[in-house]
């Protein structure tokens, strides 16, 4: 029995596979390893993560690396993927009709209307007036509640207060009658004076309801319906919002604009089309699908993807030392987003939800330089290195040992970068695709459709579940169940959501509830995994009909996922496909299919009498 390690060199991890390896074919496991990709697959700089992981795997089966015959590496192509998001619309605000942030503690309950008066002026209202006070820099608290009391005592009706500190329950605690309070409006020296307005705070826990609405400020304002249609963004913008204020100006406006995103070019093999970023998702991959197969692609220079397709072939051509005119995009993968930006022109730091689009790219080669990774290797490790078959057949090899798997069969491989399928029809005939889009392009949407400027923490969201820390002693779970604990959480957690790791909870430091962050969550891994895995297996199905795959094996480190898996599985379940995580020889999960085949293919070939060196 000779002593064989097959490696799977990938774009994020590399895994090996320890065995040994009889003359008849027969093969005994020993031990597997993972680490981390050192450098671009496919490259001279795997070098160092293949030689650890090796000797992780030999450790681990308590083998003399002396006793080595040989390792056996995929042909890793080179792949290298992209991201770039291009932001398709604005909210503008001129003369300053809106104010709609959300402090962290508005005072008071309700809607007021009435003309914006400057607190100095408030002495000078006459009675019976409905006026919203606006409270400056510099007014204490107490001065600001004393005078507003003042004021109705004299017959004014306050019904609403506008204010820069951070004092909303402090004066609205002082006030005789209870009104809206809206504090930290940076900008409150801007707020139009003499002007009609509406203030609204909802309850604890609550959003408001007739200042997010249309025809709720058409109601409040007397408007007409151009008027009202011109107003709408406004209401857009404020959804979602525990308090806000409008304030109408005659000359004021506030505009949704499109803002031009540049084209995509997408070149077949028989036909070029360009699409405008700007038409989102759906128009781009409808005409994706009509230039298929896809034989490159290119972005409109100065636009986000223009830059993006550029950087991808650059660095391709660097690596493979290609020229940059010679690297194609072999896929896209177009995303409908929303991105939180500034509003234009707004007074208190607002953010509106905007359009985006978000592009995923991959540009692959076959001029990977696997023969003198082979050398290094060699050197390396003092042993023969021995290249193996297609890194697709390989898996595809590797998902067969997952017990209940049987031809026809396909495989999905959902990694950081790529979404890879393959199928073996079980006549001998392999079809393969990969495409773009994968988990980092999920963790790019998480990041920004909640706005958290933050990857490792959109990571984290995606990777684990949810649930909110009710007290010290017990959570609520996503799924609406609760956990007790016999000792005191962190305090850090406490009424705050969290998330569920390995090692305890870690809160996020977000406004956002647990509903609207599992949203967004599954929504992202639905648009990604869930489409790119229909995608991928219609391109390799017979005759692209996906009634014709008997199993899918789902494999890659994407496959750990807690919920990817039986979503997918729920997406197939209609073609009535057999589709799970795979259990490569019963005992790896998704992970080592492409090790363990490299080791299976090598065995059948010295069983048959082929294999040339490493005997």
């Amino acid at each position: 029995m000779s002593l064989v390690v097959g490696v799977d060199i990938g774009n994020s991890t590399t895994e090996a596979c320890a065995t040994r390896v009889g003359e008849d074919g027969r093969v005994d496991y020993l031990c597997s390893a993972l680490g981390r990709t050192s450098g671009v697959k496919g490259t001279v700089e795997n070098v160092a993560g293949v030689v650890e992981v090796v000797r992780l795997a030999l450790a681990g089966a308590g083998c003399d690396p002396a006793g080595l015959r040989a390792v056996l590496v995929n042909e890793a192509t080179p792949v290298i993927s992209g991201l770039a998001m291009e932001t398709i619309t604005e909210t503008i605000i001129t003369e300053s009709t809106m104010i709609g942030h959300n402090p962290e503690t508005p005072g008071g309950v309700g809607l007021g209307t009435g003309t914006t008066v400057a607190f100095p002026e408030l002495p000078r209202c006459a009675a019976g007036s409905a006026v919203i006070c606006v409270v400056g820099a510099g007014v204490d608290f107490e001065d600001a509640a004393e005078g507003i009391n003042a004021a109705v005592a004299r017959g004014v009706r306050v019904t609403g207060v506008v204010v820069r500190a951070d004092d909303a329950t402090l004066i609205a605690n002082r006030l005789g009658e209870p009104v809206p309070v809206v504090d930290e409006v940076t900008l409150v020296d801007r707020v139009p004076l003499g002007m009609p307005a509406a203030v609204e705070v909802a309850e604890p826990g609550r959003t408001i309801r007739t200042l997010s609405n249309s025809y709720g400020i058409a109601t409040v304002f007397g408007l007409d319906p151009e008027q009202t249609r011109m107003i709408a963004p406004v209401a857009r913008a404020l959804v979602g919002n525990r308090s806000a204020v409008v304030v109408r100006t005659p000359a004021g406006d506030v505009t949704d604009r499109r803002i031009p995103a540049g084209a995509l070019t997408l070149m077949g093999e028989k036909v070029r089309r360009s699409v405008g970023m700007d038409a989102g998702a759906e128009e781009i991959m409808a005409t994706l699908r009509r230039v298929r197969p896809l034989a490159d692609a290119a972005g409109e220079p100065g636009t986000n993807v223009g830059g993006m397709l550029a950087r991808v072939r650059d660095t391709m051509s660097d690596l493979t030392a290609t020229p940059a005119d010679a690297v194609r995009v072999q896929d896209v993968l177009a995303v409908d987003t929303f991105v939180p930006q500034r509003v234009t022109g707004g007074l208190a730091g607002e953010f509106a939800l905007e359009n985006a689009v978000a592009l995923a790219a991959m540009v692959r080669t076959s001029r990977g330089p696997m023969e003198l990774l082979a050398a290094r290797l060699r050197a390396a490790l003092g042993t023969e290195v021995l290249i193996g078959g297609v890194e697709a057949d390989m898996a595809l090899l590797g998902a067969l040992t997952t017990p209940g798997a049987g031809r026809p069969v396909a495989i999905l491989d959902l990694g950081g970068g790529s979404t890879d399928a393959a199928v073996d029809t079980g006549d001998g005939e392999t079809r393969s695709v990969h495409l773009a889009g994968a988990g980092d392009l999920v963790t790019n949407l998480i990041d920004s459709e909640l706005g958290l400027e933050n990857p490792e923490l959109a990571e984290e969201i995606k990777k684990f579940p949810l649930a909110k820390a009710e007290s010290f002693f017990h959570v609520r779970m996503e799924d609406g169940t609760v956990r007790f604990f016999d000792s005191p959480l962190p305090a850090d957690t406490f009424a705050r959501v969290v998330t569920l790791t390995g090692d305890g909870m870690h809160p996020i430091p977000t406004r956002h509830g647990v509903e609207r962050i599992r949203r967004v969550r599954r929504s992202a891994k639905h648009r990604v995994f869930v489409v790119n895995a229909l995608r991928a297996l219609e391109q390799v199905a017979p005759g692209g009909d996906l009634r014709q795959l008997g199993f899918v094996v789902v494999l890659g480190g994407s496959a750990l996922d807690f919920e990817i898996p039986d979503m997918i599985a729920e997406a197939l379940a209609e073609f009535g496909i057999v589709s799970g995580t795979g259990n490569v020889r019963g005992r790896e999960g998704p992970r080592n299919a492409v090790a363990t085949g490299l080791v299976v293919s090598h065995a059948s070939a010295r069983a048959a009498g082929t294999v040339v060196g490493g005997r």
